[in-house]
């Protein structure tokens, strides 16, 4: 990705009720596409938050998982990225898209991924603003900064996995549930076996049954059974995904040509292609700073002439969103080719 980083905050709320623990829901996944059972997903967990815990949520945040995940059917990063903002802005008052597990040169697990957030918040800004009563000032309030509590967001596929030997790194279970905690939403293909939480079952000495205090099980009182994976089946096949995701999404998707090739993305192939040629498109100079090699040139290189190539996905992003009189930020994700591979793949949520 280029350009420098910055941690999104635009939509960070203010605690409103200072007996409450402020708390921020993160959802690590493919996201390609998006869906609106991944947005559905923060408003099913913000609500059994606020009837049954002490949790205040303040923000949301979506982390595409980074290019080197190499999952069937996974768009390029940026495209992901863009599709996540452009549904967001448009459909959200609260939820945020980072991009930074995204703009990493190798594979960020889990574990790192939430210790990432909890150092942007409580580290670099030292917590989020609540508001108490100001005790000098009768009737008046004040702002005051509180640690925000850090709660990953996941579908039952992704702890169901949670119980199989040798798929999860143990440590990074013990770090993902002992200190943050999830909010697990039921998805109707995904039966949960109880017993995976049972203090008195094969199970009792597993991360799921030591800090089932922290796992909270949201059920979904509409079903919804809507995934990326059936979404790119519909459009490989030419069939219509419209009220399935939001349509400004499926606006991008078509003017990029995702979801289109026999991977079901516009390529895992063609994406890591599109990333390298990006690269080369670009100066020496910078060429040398991200360690790709400098393209030959030749007949086949692309035109001069800017009417001869095809818009950035960041254009087209930007585009939409003006056609619809809306703002927000999009990003050009391109790193190398020859990025790091994953050494131990843990497993996605669908999407």
């Amino acid at each position: 990705m280029q350009g420098d980083y910055s941690f999104p905050v635009d939509r960070l709320s203010v605690g409103q009720d200072a007996n409450k623990t402020p708390t921020l829901l993160i959802a690590c996944g493919s996201f390609s596409p998006i869906t609106f059972l991944h947005l559905r997903m923060f408003e099913m967990a913000r609500d059994h938050a606020h009837f049954n815990t002490d949790f205040e949520i303040v923000g949301g945040y979506m982390s595409p998982v980074n290019d080197r995940y190499m999952k069937p059917g996974l768009a390029a990063d940026y495209h992901r990225y863009n599709m996540c903002q452009l549904a967001c802005h448009r459909t959200s008052d609260w939820l945020m898209v980072d991009p930074w597990e995204a703009r990493q040169p190798a594979y960020v697990p889990t574990a790192k991924i939430l210790d990432h957030f909890d150092h942007e918040v409580n580290v670099v800004r030292g917590g989020v603003d609540v508001k108490v009563p100001d005790e000098d000032n009768e009737g008046e309030f004040k702002l005051v900064k509180r640690k925000a509590r850090i709660i990953l967001l996941a579908g039952s596929d992704l702890i169901q996995t949670m119980s199989e030997p040798g798929v999860w790194e143990e440590k990074d279970l013990h770090h993902i549930l002992g200190l943050y905690g999830c909010f697990i939403i039921e998805r109707s293909e995904s039966e949960i076996d109880q017993s995976l939480f049972s203090s008195s079952s094969v199970h009792s000495r597993s991360p799921l049954a030591l800090y089932r205090h922290n796992i909270y099980m949201v059920g979904q009182l509409v079903r919804n059974d809507v995934s990326s994976t059936k979404i790119r089946l519909f459009l490989k096949k030419g069939m219509s995904a419209e009220y399935l995701l939001p349509g400004i999404v499926i606006k991008y998707i078509k003017r990029n040509g995702l979801y289109q090739d026999k991977d079901g993305a516009d390529g895992r192939t063609a994406a890591l292609s599109s990333a390298a040629n990006k690269s080369s498109a670009s100066s020496s100079t910078a060429s040398s700073r991200t360690g790709s090699p400098k393209p030959q040139a030749g007949p086949s290189s692309a035109s001069n002439h800017p009417e001869d190539r095809p818009p950035s996905p960041r254009s087209v992003a930007r585009s939409i969103a003006m056609e619809l009189d809306h703002e927000f930020e999009v990003e050009d994700i391109s790193r190398p080719a020859s990025r790091g591979a994953i050494t131990q793949e843990e497993p996605m949520q669908d999407g």
